[in-house]
């Protein structure tokens, strides 16, 4: 380590804390970076800036390899070449393997000689072309509602979606494990906004009782099968609930189309819930549907709401031809081909058994494409996934504030294209640097030690 990435006392005590807990370190500001102490320009003094330092320095110090942003030099799905190394990949969203599907390549490459890369403006004004429309009767049939509406960021779907139908007057209550962009788009909103437990219904009736009568519209949001998690609600009982409430419910089924259901229809065919009931469904195209971009399926005045008054529809490009093409066209694969629901669904089982026959911790998953190994603390859960891809196994850590303080995890994301074998390979190779580890005694108080 050089002199510039050298750690001062207090910049060490910073670094520890900042394991330790969600909030940033306190800030160092060096009086000769500032000219005049009224006016900081820089970028470098923000405090997230330092933590990230003094993060990225302190890996170096202990020899760890920064999991972020590598390098993959090929196709990602079961498998990928990663920084020269292949790896038995469990870091991807291809779920039923249909990442670089023959059929959907063709189909992509003839959309792109057809309509070029772009659609080259709003959709509003001059980006409309067939297949947006196509793609969006094929969800809306998914769903069994009047219409759909594709754009062309996920994580905006839900930003936008909600900022534009709520505002200072209404009321939305959401999962405390609800994804970044629902919470976004509730705060951007202006409606008051109001948390209950995960997956706790009767909690979520105790904030309804306390507030529902204060506000004119309400909106309960919820995920089919939680990312971080995976897991999912009672949906019988949350459409219970919002009708006797009076409130609308929005269900965001990014990690659940493909996956939940005989038909991999999501949690209204694994509820076995009518999925008209659900006001709003919400999904993102880049997990099964193998492309880019989101969408919302509803009743036909929700859709008119948002094509013209969601700035992420009215502001933004349409989405590309070529990515409408793979998404339809991967749809109708999964539509086609049901047995690589089965699949991705045994995989999934497979590995939540074994797991927990291995004594890992696999906290509430269901068991179906996404189950965390819970380690807890940080520093472990990091070294641990670096020891993996040293080993040829991809899977990613999430630390807070991705998860809550303790709950550090490394997430696996099963895909159909995964073989028992290779299910069976990574849990043993886990379940034995996990015990690896905590015989080194390895921890953030370890750390701790090392740089006092």
């Amino acid at each position: 380590m050089n002199e510039r990435q050298r750690l001062s006392a207090g910049e060490r005590a910073a670094l520890i804390a900042s394991m330790r807990s969600s909030a940033p370190p306190a800030e160092t500001r060096s009086v000769a970076a500032i000219a005049d102490p009224r006016w900081d320009t820089s970028f470098a003094t923000l405090p997230v800036h330092r933590m990230v330092q003094t993060q990225r320095a302190a890996g170096e110090l202990i020899g760890l390899t920064s999991p972020f942003h590598r390098l993959h030099e090929s196709r990602s799905g079961a498998h990928a070449l990663i920084e020269g190394r292949e790896c038995l990949n469990f870091a991807s969203y291809d779920y039923l393997g249909l990442n670089g599907h023959p059929e959907i390549t063709a189909a992509v490459a003839a959309a792109a000689e057809q309509w070029g890369t772009s659609v080259s403006a709003s959709r509003l004004t001059a980006g409309e072309r067939p297949a947006h429309r196509d793609l969006e009767r094929a969800l809306a049939e998914v769903y069994g509602t009047e219409s759909a509406l594709v754009f062309v960021s996920g994580h905006a779907t839900n930003v936008t979606a909600i900022a534009a139908l709520l505002g200072p007057k209404d009321l939305v209550v959401h999962d405390s494990l609800a994804h970044n962009s629902i919470v976004v788009g509730a705060v951007l909103s202006g409606a008051h906004r109001r948390i209950y437990q995960h997956n706790d219904l009767d909690a979520l009736e105790q904030v309804l009782e306390a507030n529902r009568g204060r506000h004119e519209r309400c909106l309960v949001v919820t995920e089919g099968l939680f990312s971080m998690d995976g897991d999912g609600p009672d949906l019988a009982r949350l459409v219970e609930i919002k009708e006797r409430w009076g409130a609308w419910l929005m269900v965001d089924e990014a990690h659940s189309l493909g996956v939940l259901g005989t038909r991999g229809l999501g949690i209204a065919e694994h509820s076995g819930v009518d999925p008209r009931r659900v006001d709003i469904w919400m999904g993102t195209l880049s997990k099964t549907l193998v492309g880019c971009g989101g969408y919302i399926a509803g009743s036909e005045a929700l859709i008119d709401i948002l094509k013209y008054q969601a700035p992420g529809m009215v502001y933004s490009v349409g989405l590309p031809v070529p990515l409408a093409v793979a998404s339809l066209t991967a749809l109708e694969l999964m539509r086609r081909e049901p047995e690589r629901v089965a699949r991705l669904q045994r995989n999934g089982r497979r590995f939540l058994d074994r797991a927990r026959a291995a004594g890992l911790d696999v906290g509430t998953s269901w068991g179906y494409a996404v189950s965390p190994v819970v380690v807890g603390d940080s520093l472990r859960t990091v070294v641990l996934a670096d020891r993996l891809f040293e080993r040829g196994i991809n899977a990613f850590p999430i630390i807070p504030p991705g998860v809550p303080e303790k709950s550090a995890r490394l997430r696996f994301f099963i895909s159909a294209a995964h073989t028992p074998d290779e299910i069976d390979h990574a849990v043993d190779v886990v379940a034995e640097e996990l015990d690896r580890l905590i015989g080194e005694g390895l921890s953030v108080t370890h750390l701790a030690s090392l740089l006092k």
